[in-house]
């Protein structure tokens, strides 16, 4: 299914009476950091008991991340009943901090989320008003994407909540590539069963992500293409999440990339989240 296809398509009118406005349950993802959130969500996993896994996934990080970033990414949403499209300016700092900002289409424009640590507010430019994200609506939507509120505030938690072993290793569709499994660790406070992970060993790229419920059923996958350089360093550009219990997906393209962009954690402020 070609994104340019089905995402971009002419709403009908009846579509575009049931696509959501920006509501008050959204935050990520890239989708923080979605903001190189996609990739690095399930990347810090505990490692710690085996240093030859935590250098490989600290390397991924290193590549993935810097220290800070900032950017212009694409956000194609396509659901059973209607498609969407948002433009967004995106800032990240480590994994704590992150501000992401709709710039088109015009009726959206303005609306941001803010991420501190692991607090998440939205401000909604039409009522002017700053909301903060309740647990009880964590797992809601993020901009009625297939991203929630929980993958951007649980992205900086998973190194502590999660068990890590290599599930295999070796050649799969040409190329050499590591596979991860990641298991909750006891009352860690987490909603997914176990997480799994293909990355290349060639250049350290992420591949897939899959996501399993507590029964062992696959509930969602994220996969990533169209490797290039961007920002002085190979990235993903493409990322696509969909769910496995519906014939829908969300596309995050990374249009503008920069790393290490001198940011600082007094830019992240609920000023700056409402500034235009």
């Amino acid at each position: 299914m070609s994104p340019q296809t089905t995402m971009t398509r002419e709403m009908a009118p009846s579509e575009r009476r049931r696509a959501p406005r920006v509501p008050p349950a959204i935050p990520v993802l890239a989708l923080a950091a979605l903001l190189l959130l996609p990739a690095l969500a399930p990347a810090p996993a505990t490692a710690q008991t085996d240093p030859a896994l935590l250098a490989i996934i600290d390397e991924v990080d290193r590549l993935m991340r810097g220290e800070s970033s900032t950017g212009r990414m694409r956000m194609e949403i396509d659901t059973e009943n209607w498609s969407r499209t948002l433009e967004m300016q995106v800032w990240s700092l480590g994994t704590e901090y992150s501000l992401i900002r709709v710039e088109s289409p015009p009726r959206e424009a303005g609306t941001a989320t803010l991420k501190v640590e692991n607090e998440v507010w939205n401000y909604l430019p039409r009522a002017d008003r700053t909301i903060k994200i309740p647990p009880s609506m964590m797992l809601g939507s993020w901009m009625g994407s297939h991203v929630t509120n929980d993958d951007l505030v649980k992205e900086s938690r998973i190194i502590e909540d999660y068990d890590i072993v290599i599930s295999f290793e070796g050649e799969r569709d040409g190329d050499e590539i590591w596979e991860f499994t990641m298991t909750p660790r006891p009352e860690a406070p987490v909603i997914w069963g176990s997480i799994e992970q293909a990355i290349r060993k060639g250049d350290h790229m992420p591949l897939w992500t899959r996501y399993y419920d507590e029964d062992g059923t696959l509930s969602r996958t994220i996969t990533f293409s169209d490797f290039g350089p961007m920002g002085g360093r190979t990235v993903p550009a493409r990322t696509v999440i969909e769910p496995a219990d519906a014939a829908e997906r969300t596309v995050v393209t990374y249009l503008e990339l920069e790393f290490d962009a001198g940011l600082e954690e007094g830019f992240f402020s609920r000023r700056n989240l409402r500034a235009r």
